[in-house]
């Protein structure tokens, strides 16, 4: 499996957030777009196909557990890693219950979140 063919979708409105993923995801092999909100990923889901979505819970225009309900209508079958500062047990439930495959709190540990990709990619 080469890594290149992957794609991954990087959805934050933290500019900061969003370039650092970037560049490691990039720096790893895969090939990475990013949106600023739900709104624009939805927009750029409907050109482009990804392999999995990191996005973020707390986002103006649309949150994360909008926008994940939004994918369960246009695309079930995406793969979502839930990333956020402000961890509840709830929204963790409901990005869970809404088929979130991790929920992440921020700041990001890179190395936990290469094992979560990996392990959503099977590879080891």
């Amino acid at each position: 499996m080469t890594l290149g063919s992957k794609r991954i979708l990087i959805v934050d409105d933290e500019e900061n957030a969003r370039v650092a993923l970037s560049k490691i995801l990039t720096h790893e092999g895969y090939d990475v777009l990013s949106a600023k909100n739900g709104v624009e990923a939805l927009n750029c889901l409907r050109s482009k196909d990804v392999e999995l979505i990191i996005t973020d819970l707390n986002m103006p225009e649309m949150n994360g557990l909008v926008f994940l309900r939004e994918l369960n209508r246009s695309h079930p079958a995406s793969r979502v890693i839930m990333i956020t500062a402000y961890g509840e047990v709830e929204s963790y439930i409901e990005a869970m219950t809404l088929g979130a495959f991790e929920y992440i709190n921020k700041p990001v540990k890179y190395d936990e979140l290469k094992k979560v990709i990996n392990k959503i990619f099977k590879v080891v």
